[in-house]
């Protein structure tokens, strides 16, 4: 796969949307680990997945997020890593059916690198490498490395893939907008994600989750002058919203599809939806891509 040609083919590309909004609805139990979903729920990850297929996703992702030895280490299952997250590839790939990319989708690991932690760079990359290794034998066409807070994690990751793997990947931020502009919890502004993660080799950069499109077309313009590289942004359905004690998100996927074109305008080659973003929004979020070619 060459990420920059097929941009070259379509211009821009349609990503899916939230993978944990459609799970939730299915009634699934919030403590368990979503990565068993693979082997006890298989159908439902399929359904999912070809649920964005149809909704005119040009890529889908895997539920592989919290696949890393230390976030299934929390539910006693770092032993099933590889299966859990080959598993994880083989559903959306059967979802895909051909029609649509599969991007594997990495996490967090939820620990600091040193000093600020007590993980070094090179037991993060390792840890890494062995999510990385389940991962590219099963069918996946690229990886993304989303929802990042910390630059030196996203680049341990990074790493990791470029080491086992000739796969391209896609690096995928969190920021937040506070009184002095944009930046992740750790401090890391738009441009500067950007422009180092471009030097250390990731094939596109972005930014998903945290913000609503309003905002996400803002970290579009930071982010544009400081790379070459494609765009990648899949922002929430609005800011959440805490009702009855359900956090609930509630920009309509006409709303959010109706900034579309500000955030193409903005920089954006890939455009999908995060957190309470459904079907219904990459519908619509399709549909006013193909407007614009």
């Amino acid at each position: 796969m060459n990420l920059k040609n097929i941009l070259k083919e379509k211009k821009y590309l349609v990503s899916d949307g939230a993978w944990g909004t459609q799970i939730a609805k299915y009634g699934v139990d919030p403590g368990i680990c979503p990565e068993l979903l693979n082997v006890e729920k298989p159908e439902m990850l399929r359904e999912i997945g070809e649920s964005y297929v149809n909704a005119g996703s040009d890529i889908i992702l895997t539920n592989t997020f919290g696949g890393s030895p230390q976030k299934l280490t929390k539910y006693g299952l770092e032993d099933r890593l590889e299966e859990l997250n080959k598993e994880g590839v083989c559903r959306s790939v059967e979802a895909a059916g051909g029609k649509a990319l599969v991007f594997a989708s990495i996490g967090a690991t939820g620990e600091f690198l040193a000093p600020l932690g007590l993980t070094t760079e090179i037991e993060m990359i390792k840890s890494y490498a062995r999510q990385i290794k389940a991962i590219v034998e099963d069918g996946a066409d690229a990886i993304v490395i989303e929802t990042m807070t910390d630059l030196g994690e996203t680049i341990c990751a990074l790493k990791a893939i470029k080491d086992n793997s000739d796969m391209e990947v896609v690096c995928s931020m969190t920021f937040d907008k506070g009184v002095k502009g944009y930046a992740t919890m750790m401090g890391v502004t738009p441009d500067r994600a950007a422009g180092e993660l471009e030097a250390a080799g990731a094939d596109a950069v972005g930014s998903n989750c945290g913000s609503g499109i309003d905002n996400i077309i803002e970290v579009a313009r930071i982010m544009r002058p400081s790379t070459g590289l494609p765009l990648w942004f899949k922002p929430n359905a609005g800011l959440p919203e805490l009702i009855d004690g359900k956090t609930v998100y509630n920009e309509t996927p006409a709303e959010m599809a109706a900034r579309v074109p500000e955030l193409i305008d903005a920089g954006a080659s890939i455009v999908g939806g995060c957190c309470g973003t459904s079907p219904e929004h990459i519908a619509e979020i399709r549909k006013a891509i193909d407007a614009l070619v």
